[in-house]
């Protein structure tokens, strides 16, 4: 009976390939493994949306199960293993990358370690124990925080404490407020062509922020571990030398990437719920919990000494809270989906 449960399943799943742009490779296919689950073999390097649902009568209940620049082909499409009950269709839609969007920096997949070693020097009993994390999806990142102009652009008001140079960082926003400037960006930049359909604006996942301000590095800071936060201050607006403010974006060196003020000037909110982290090992594309009370931000501040500043440190707070003059955030570019 059980093998012929998963006869059944294998013998319900289509395989629909969705034509490339012109400028691609070859046409994605699917293929089907008995023991394993779904392969993809298509141009290595081009970003695939898969889908499925479990009626074709329906043609707009497709469902995204994850998006992913093809780092091989054929690639085993995790997650699709056969089921000893019910039956899935499954599709490969191409997407096109973004090739106009301004102030944005490609991030590539990738493996890092997630939190900070338990001998790093002021390290919180937040930070680990370090988990190896896959990136398995490139998406794009903004170089700079959001200034006080581009969110005024979109939301028709600026909240910030420190005003007269919309250069700044844009501050006293919340994590509803951030999420709803990339709602409402998102709606503007599809309708005007600015970015590709079953593209969105989001918040970064706090794995996608350190893996992002890491940029290949694995010491406390981008640049190295600076035991005595000598060179912080060249590299960051922190509470040391930024005068009691905020400053315009970009003004310090970026990381490796062209990520600018990935440390300091204000801290950035991630996707997240606030949680303890996995206990060690290797996961892929972490996400943290459904539910909680807090959310995530990283980076530290204008407000906040060196050690809040380094790569790992993470606090949490009220997603509601827009009374800070030190929170801000930057926005990620990517397929809509996991």
């Amino acid at each position: 009976m059980k093998t012929l449960r998963i006869l059944s399943w294998l013998s319900a799943v289509l395989s629909l390939a969705a034509p490339l742009p012109a400028t691609a490779l070859t046409p994605a296919q699917l293929r089907l493994s008995m023991n394993s689950g779904l392969e993809v073999i298509g141009a290595v390097g081009a970003l695939y949306a898969i889908d499925y649902t479990t009626n074709l009568a329906k043609t707009n209940v497709w469902r995204s199960l994850t998006n992913l620049t093809l780092p091989t082909s054929p690639y085993l499409v995790p997650g699709t293993a056969p089921s000893t009950s019910g039956c899935r269709f499954y599709r490969a839609v191409a997407l096109t990358s973004p090739t106009n969007v301004a102030n944005m920096i490609f991030i590539p997949p990738g493996v890092f370690s997630f939190g900070s070693p338990s001998n790093e020097v002021d390290r919180s009993y937040d930070e680990g124990p370090q988990t190896t994390v896959t990136i398995s999806r490139g998406f794009y990142l903004g170089a700079r925080l959001v200034t006080q102009q581009e969110y005024q652009s979109v939301m028709t008001n600026n909240p910030s404490w420190f005003i007269g140079d919309l250069s700044r960082p844009v501050e006293q926003v919340s994590w509803l407020d951030a999420s709803n400037y990339c709602r409402l960006l998102t709606q503007r930049d599809l309708a005007s062509g600015q970015i590709p359909a079953r593209y969105q604006y989001r918040l970064p996942t706090e794995a996608e922020w350190e893996y992002a301000c890491r940029a290949g590095t694995t010491n406390r800071f981008f640049y190295g571990d600076d035991p005595g936060y000598i060179n912080l201050r060249s590299r960051a607006w922190v509470y040391d030398n930024s005068t009691g403010t905020t400053h315009p974006v970009g003004l310090k060196p970026a990381n490796p990437w062209g990520l600018y003020d990935m440390c300091g000037n204000v801290w950035e909110w991630c996707l997240d719920w606030y949680a303890p982290y996995h206990q060690g090992g290797s996961v892929t594309d972490p996400q943290g919990p459904a539910s909680g009370t807090l959310r995530i931000l990283r980076g530290g501040s204008w407000y906040d000494f060196g050690y809040s500043c380094r790569s790992a440190c993470r606090i949490g707070d009220d997603p509601t809270a827009d009374y800070y003059n030190n929170y801000g955030f930057r926005v990620v570019l990517a397929p809509s989906g996991p």
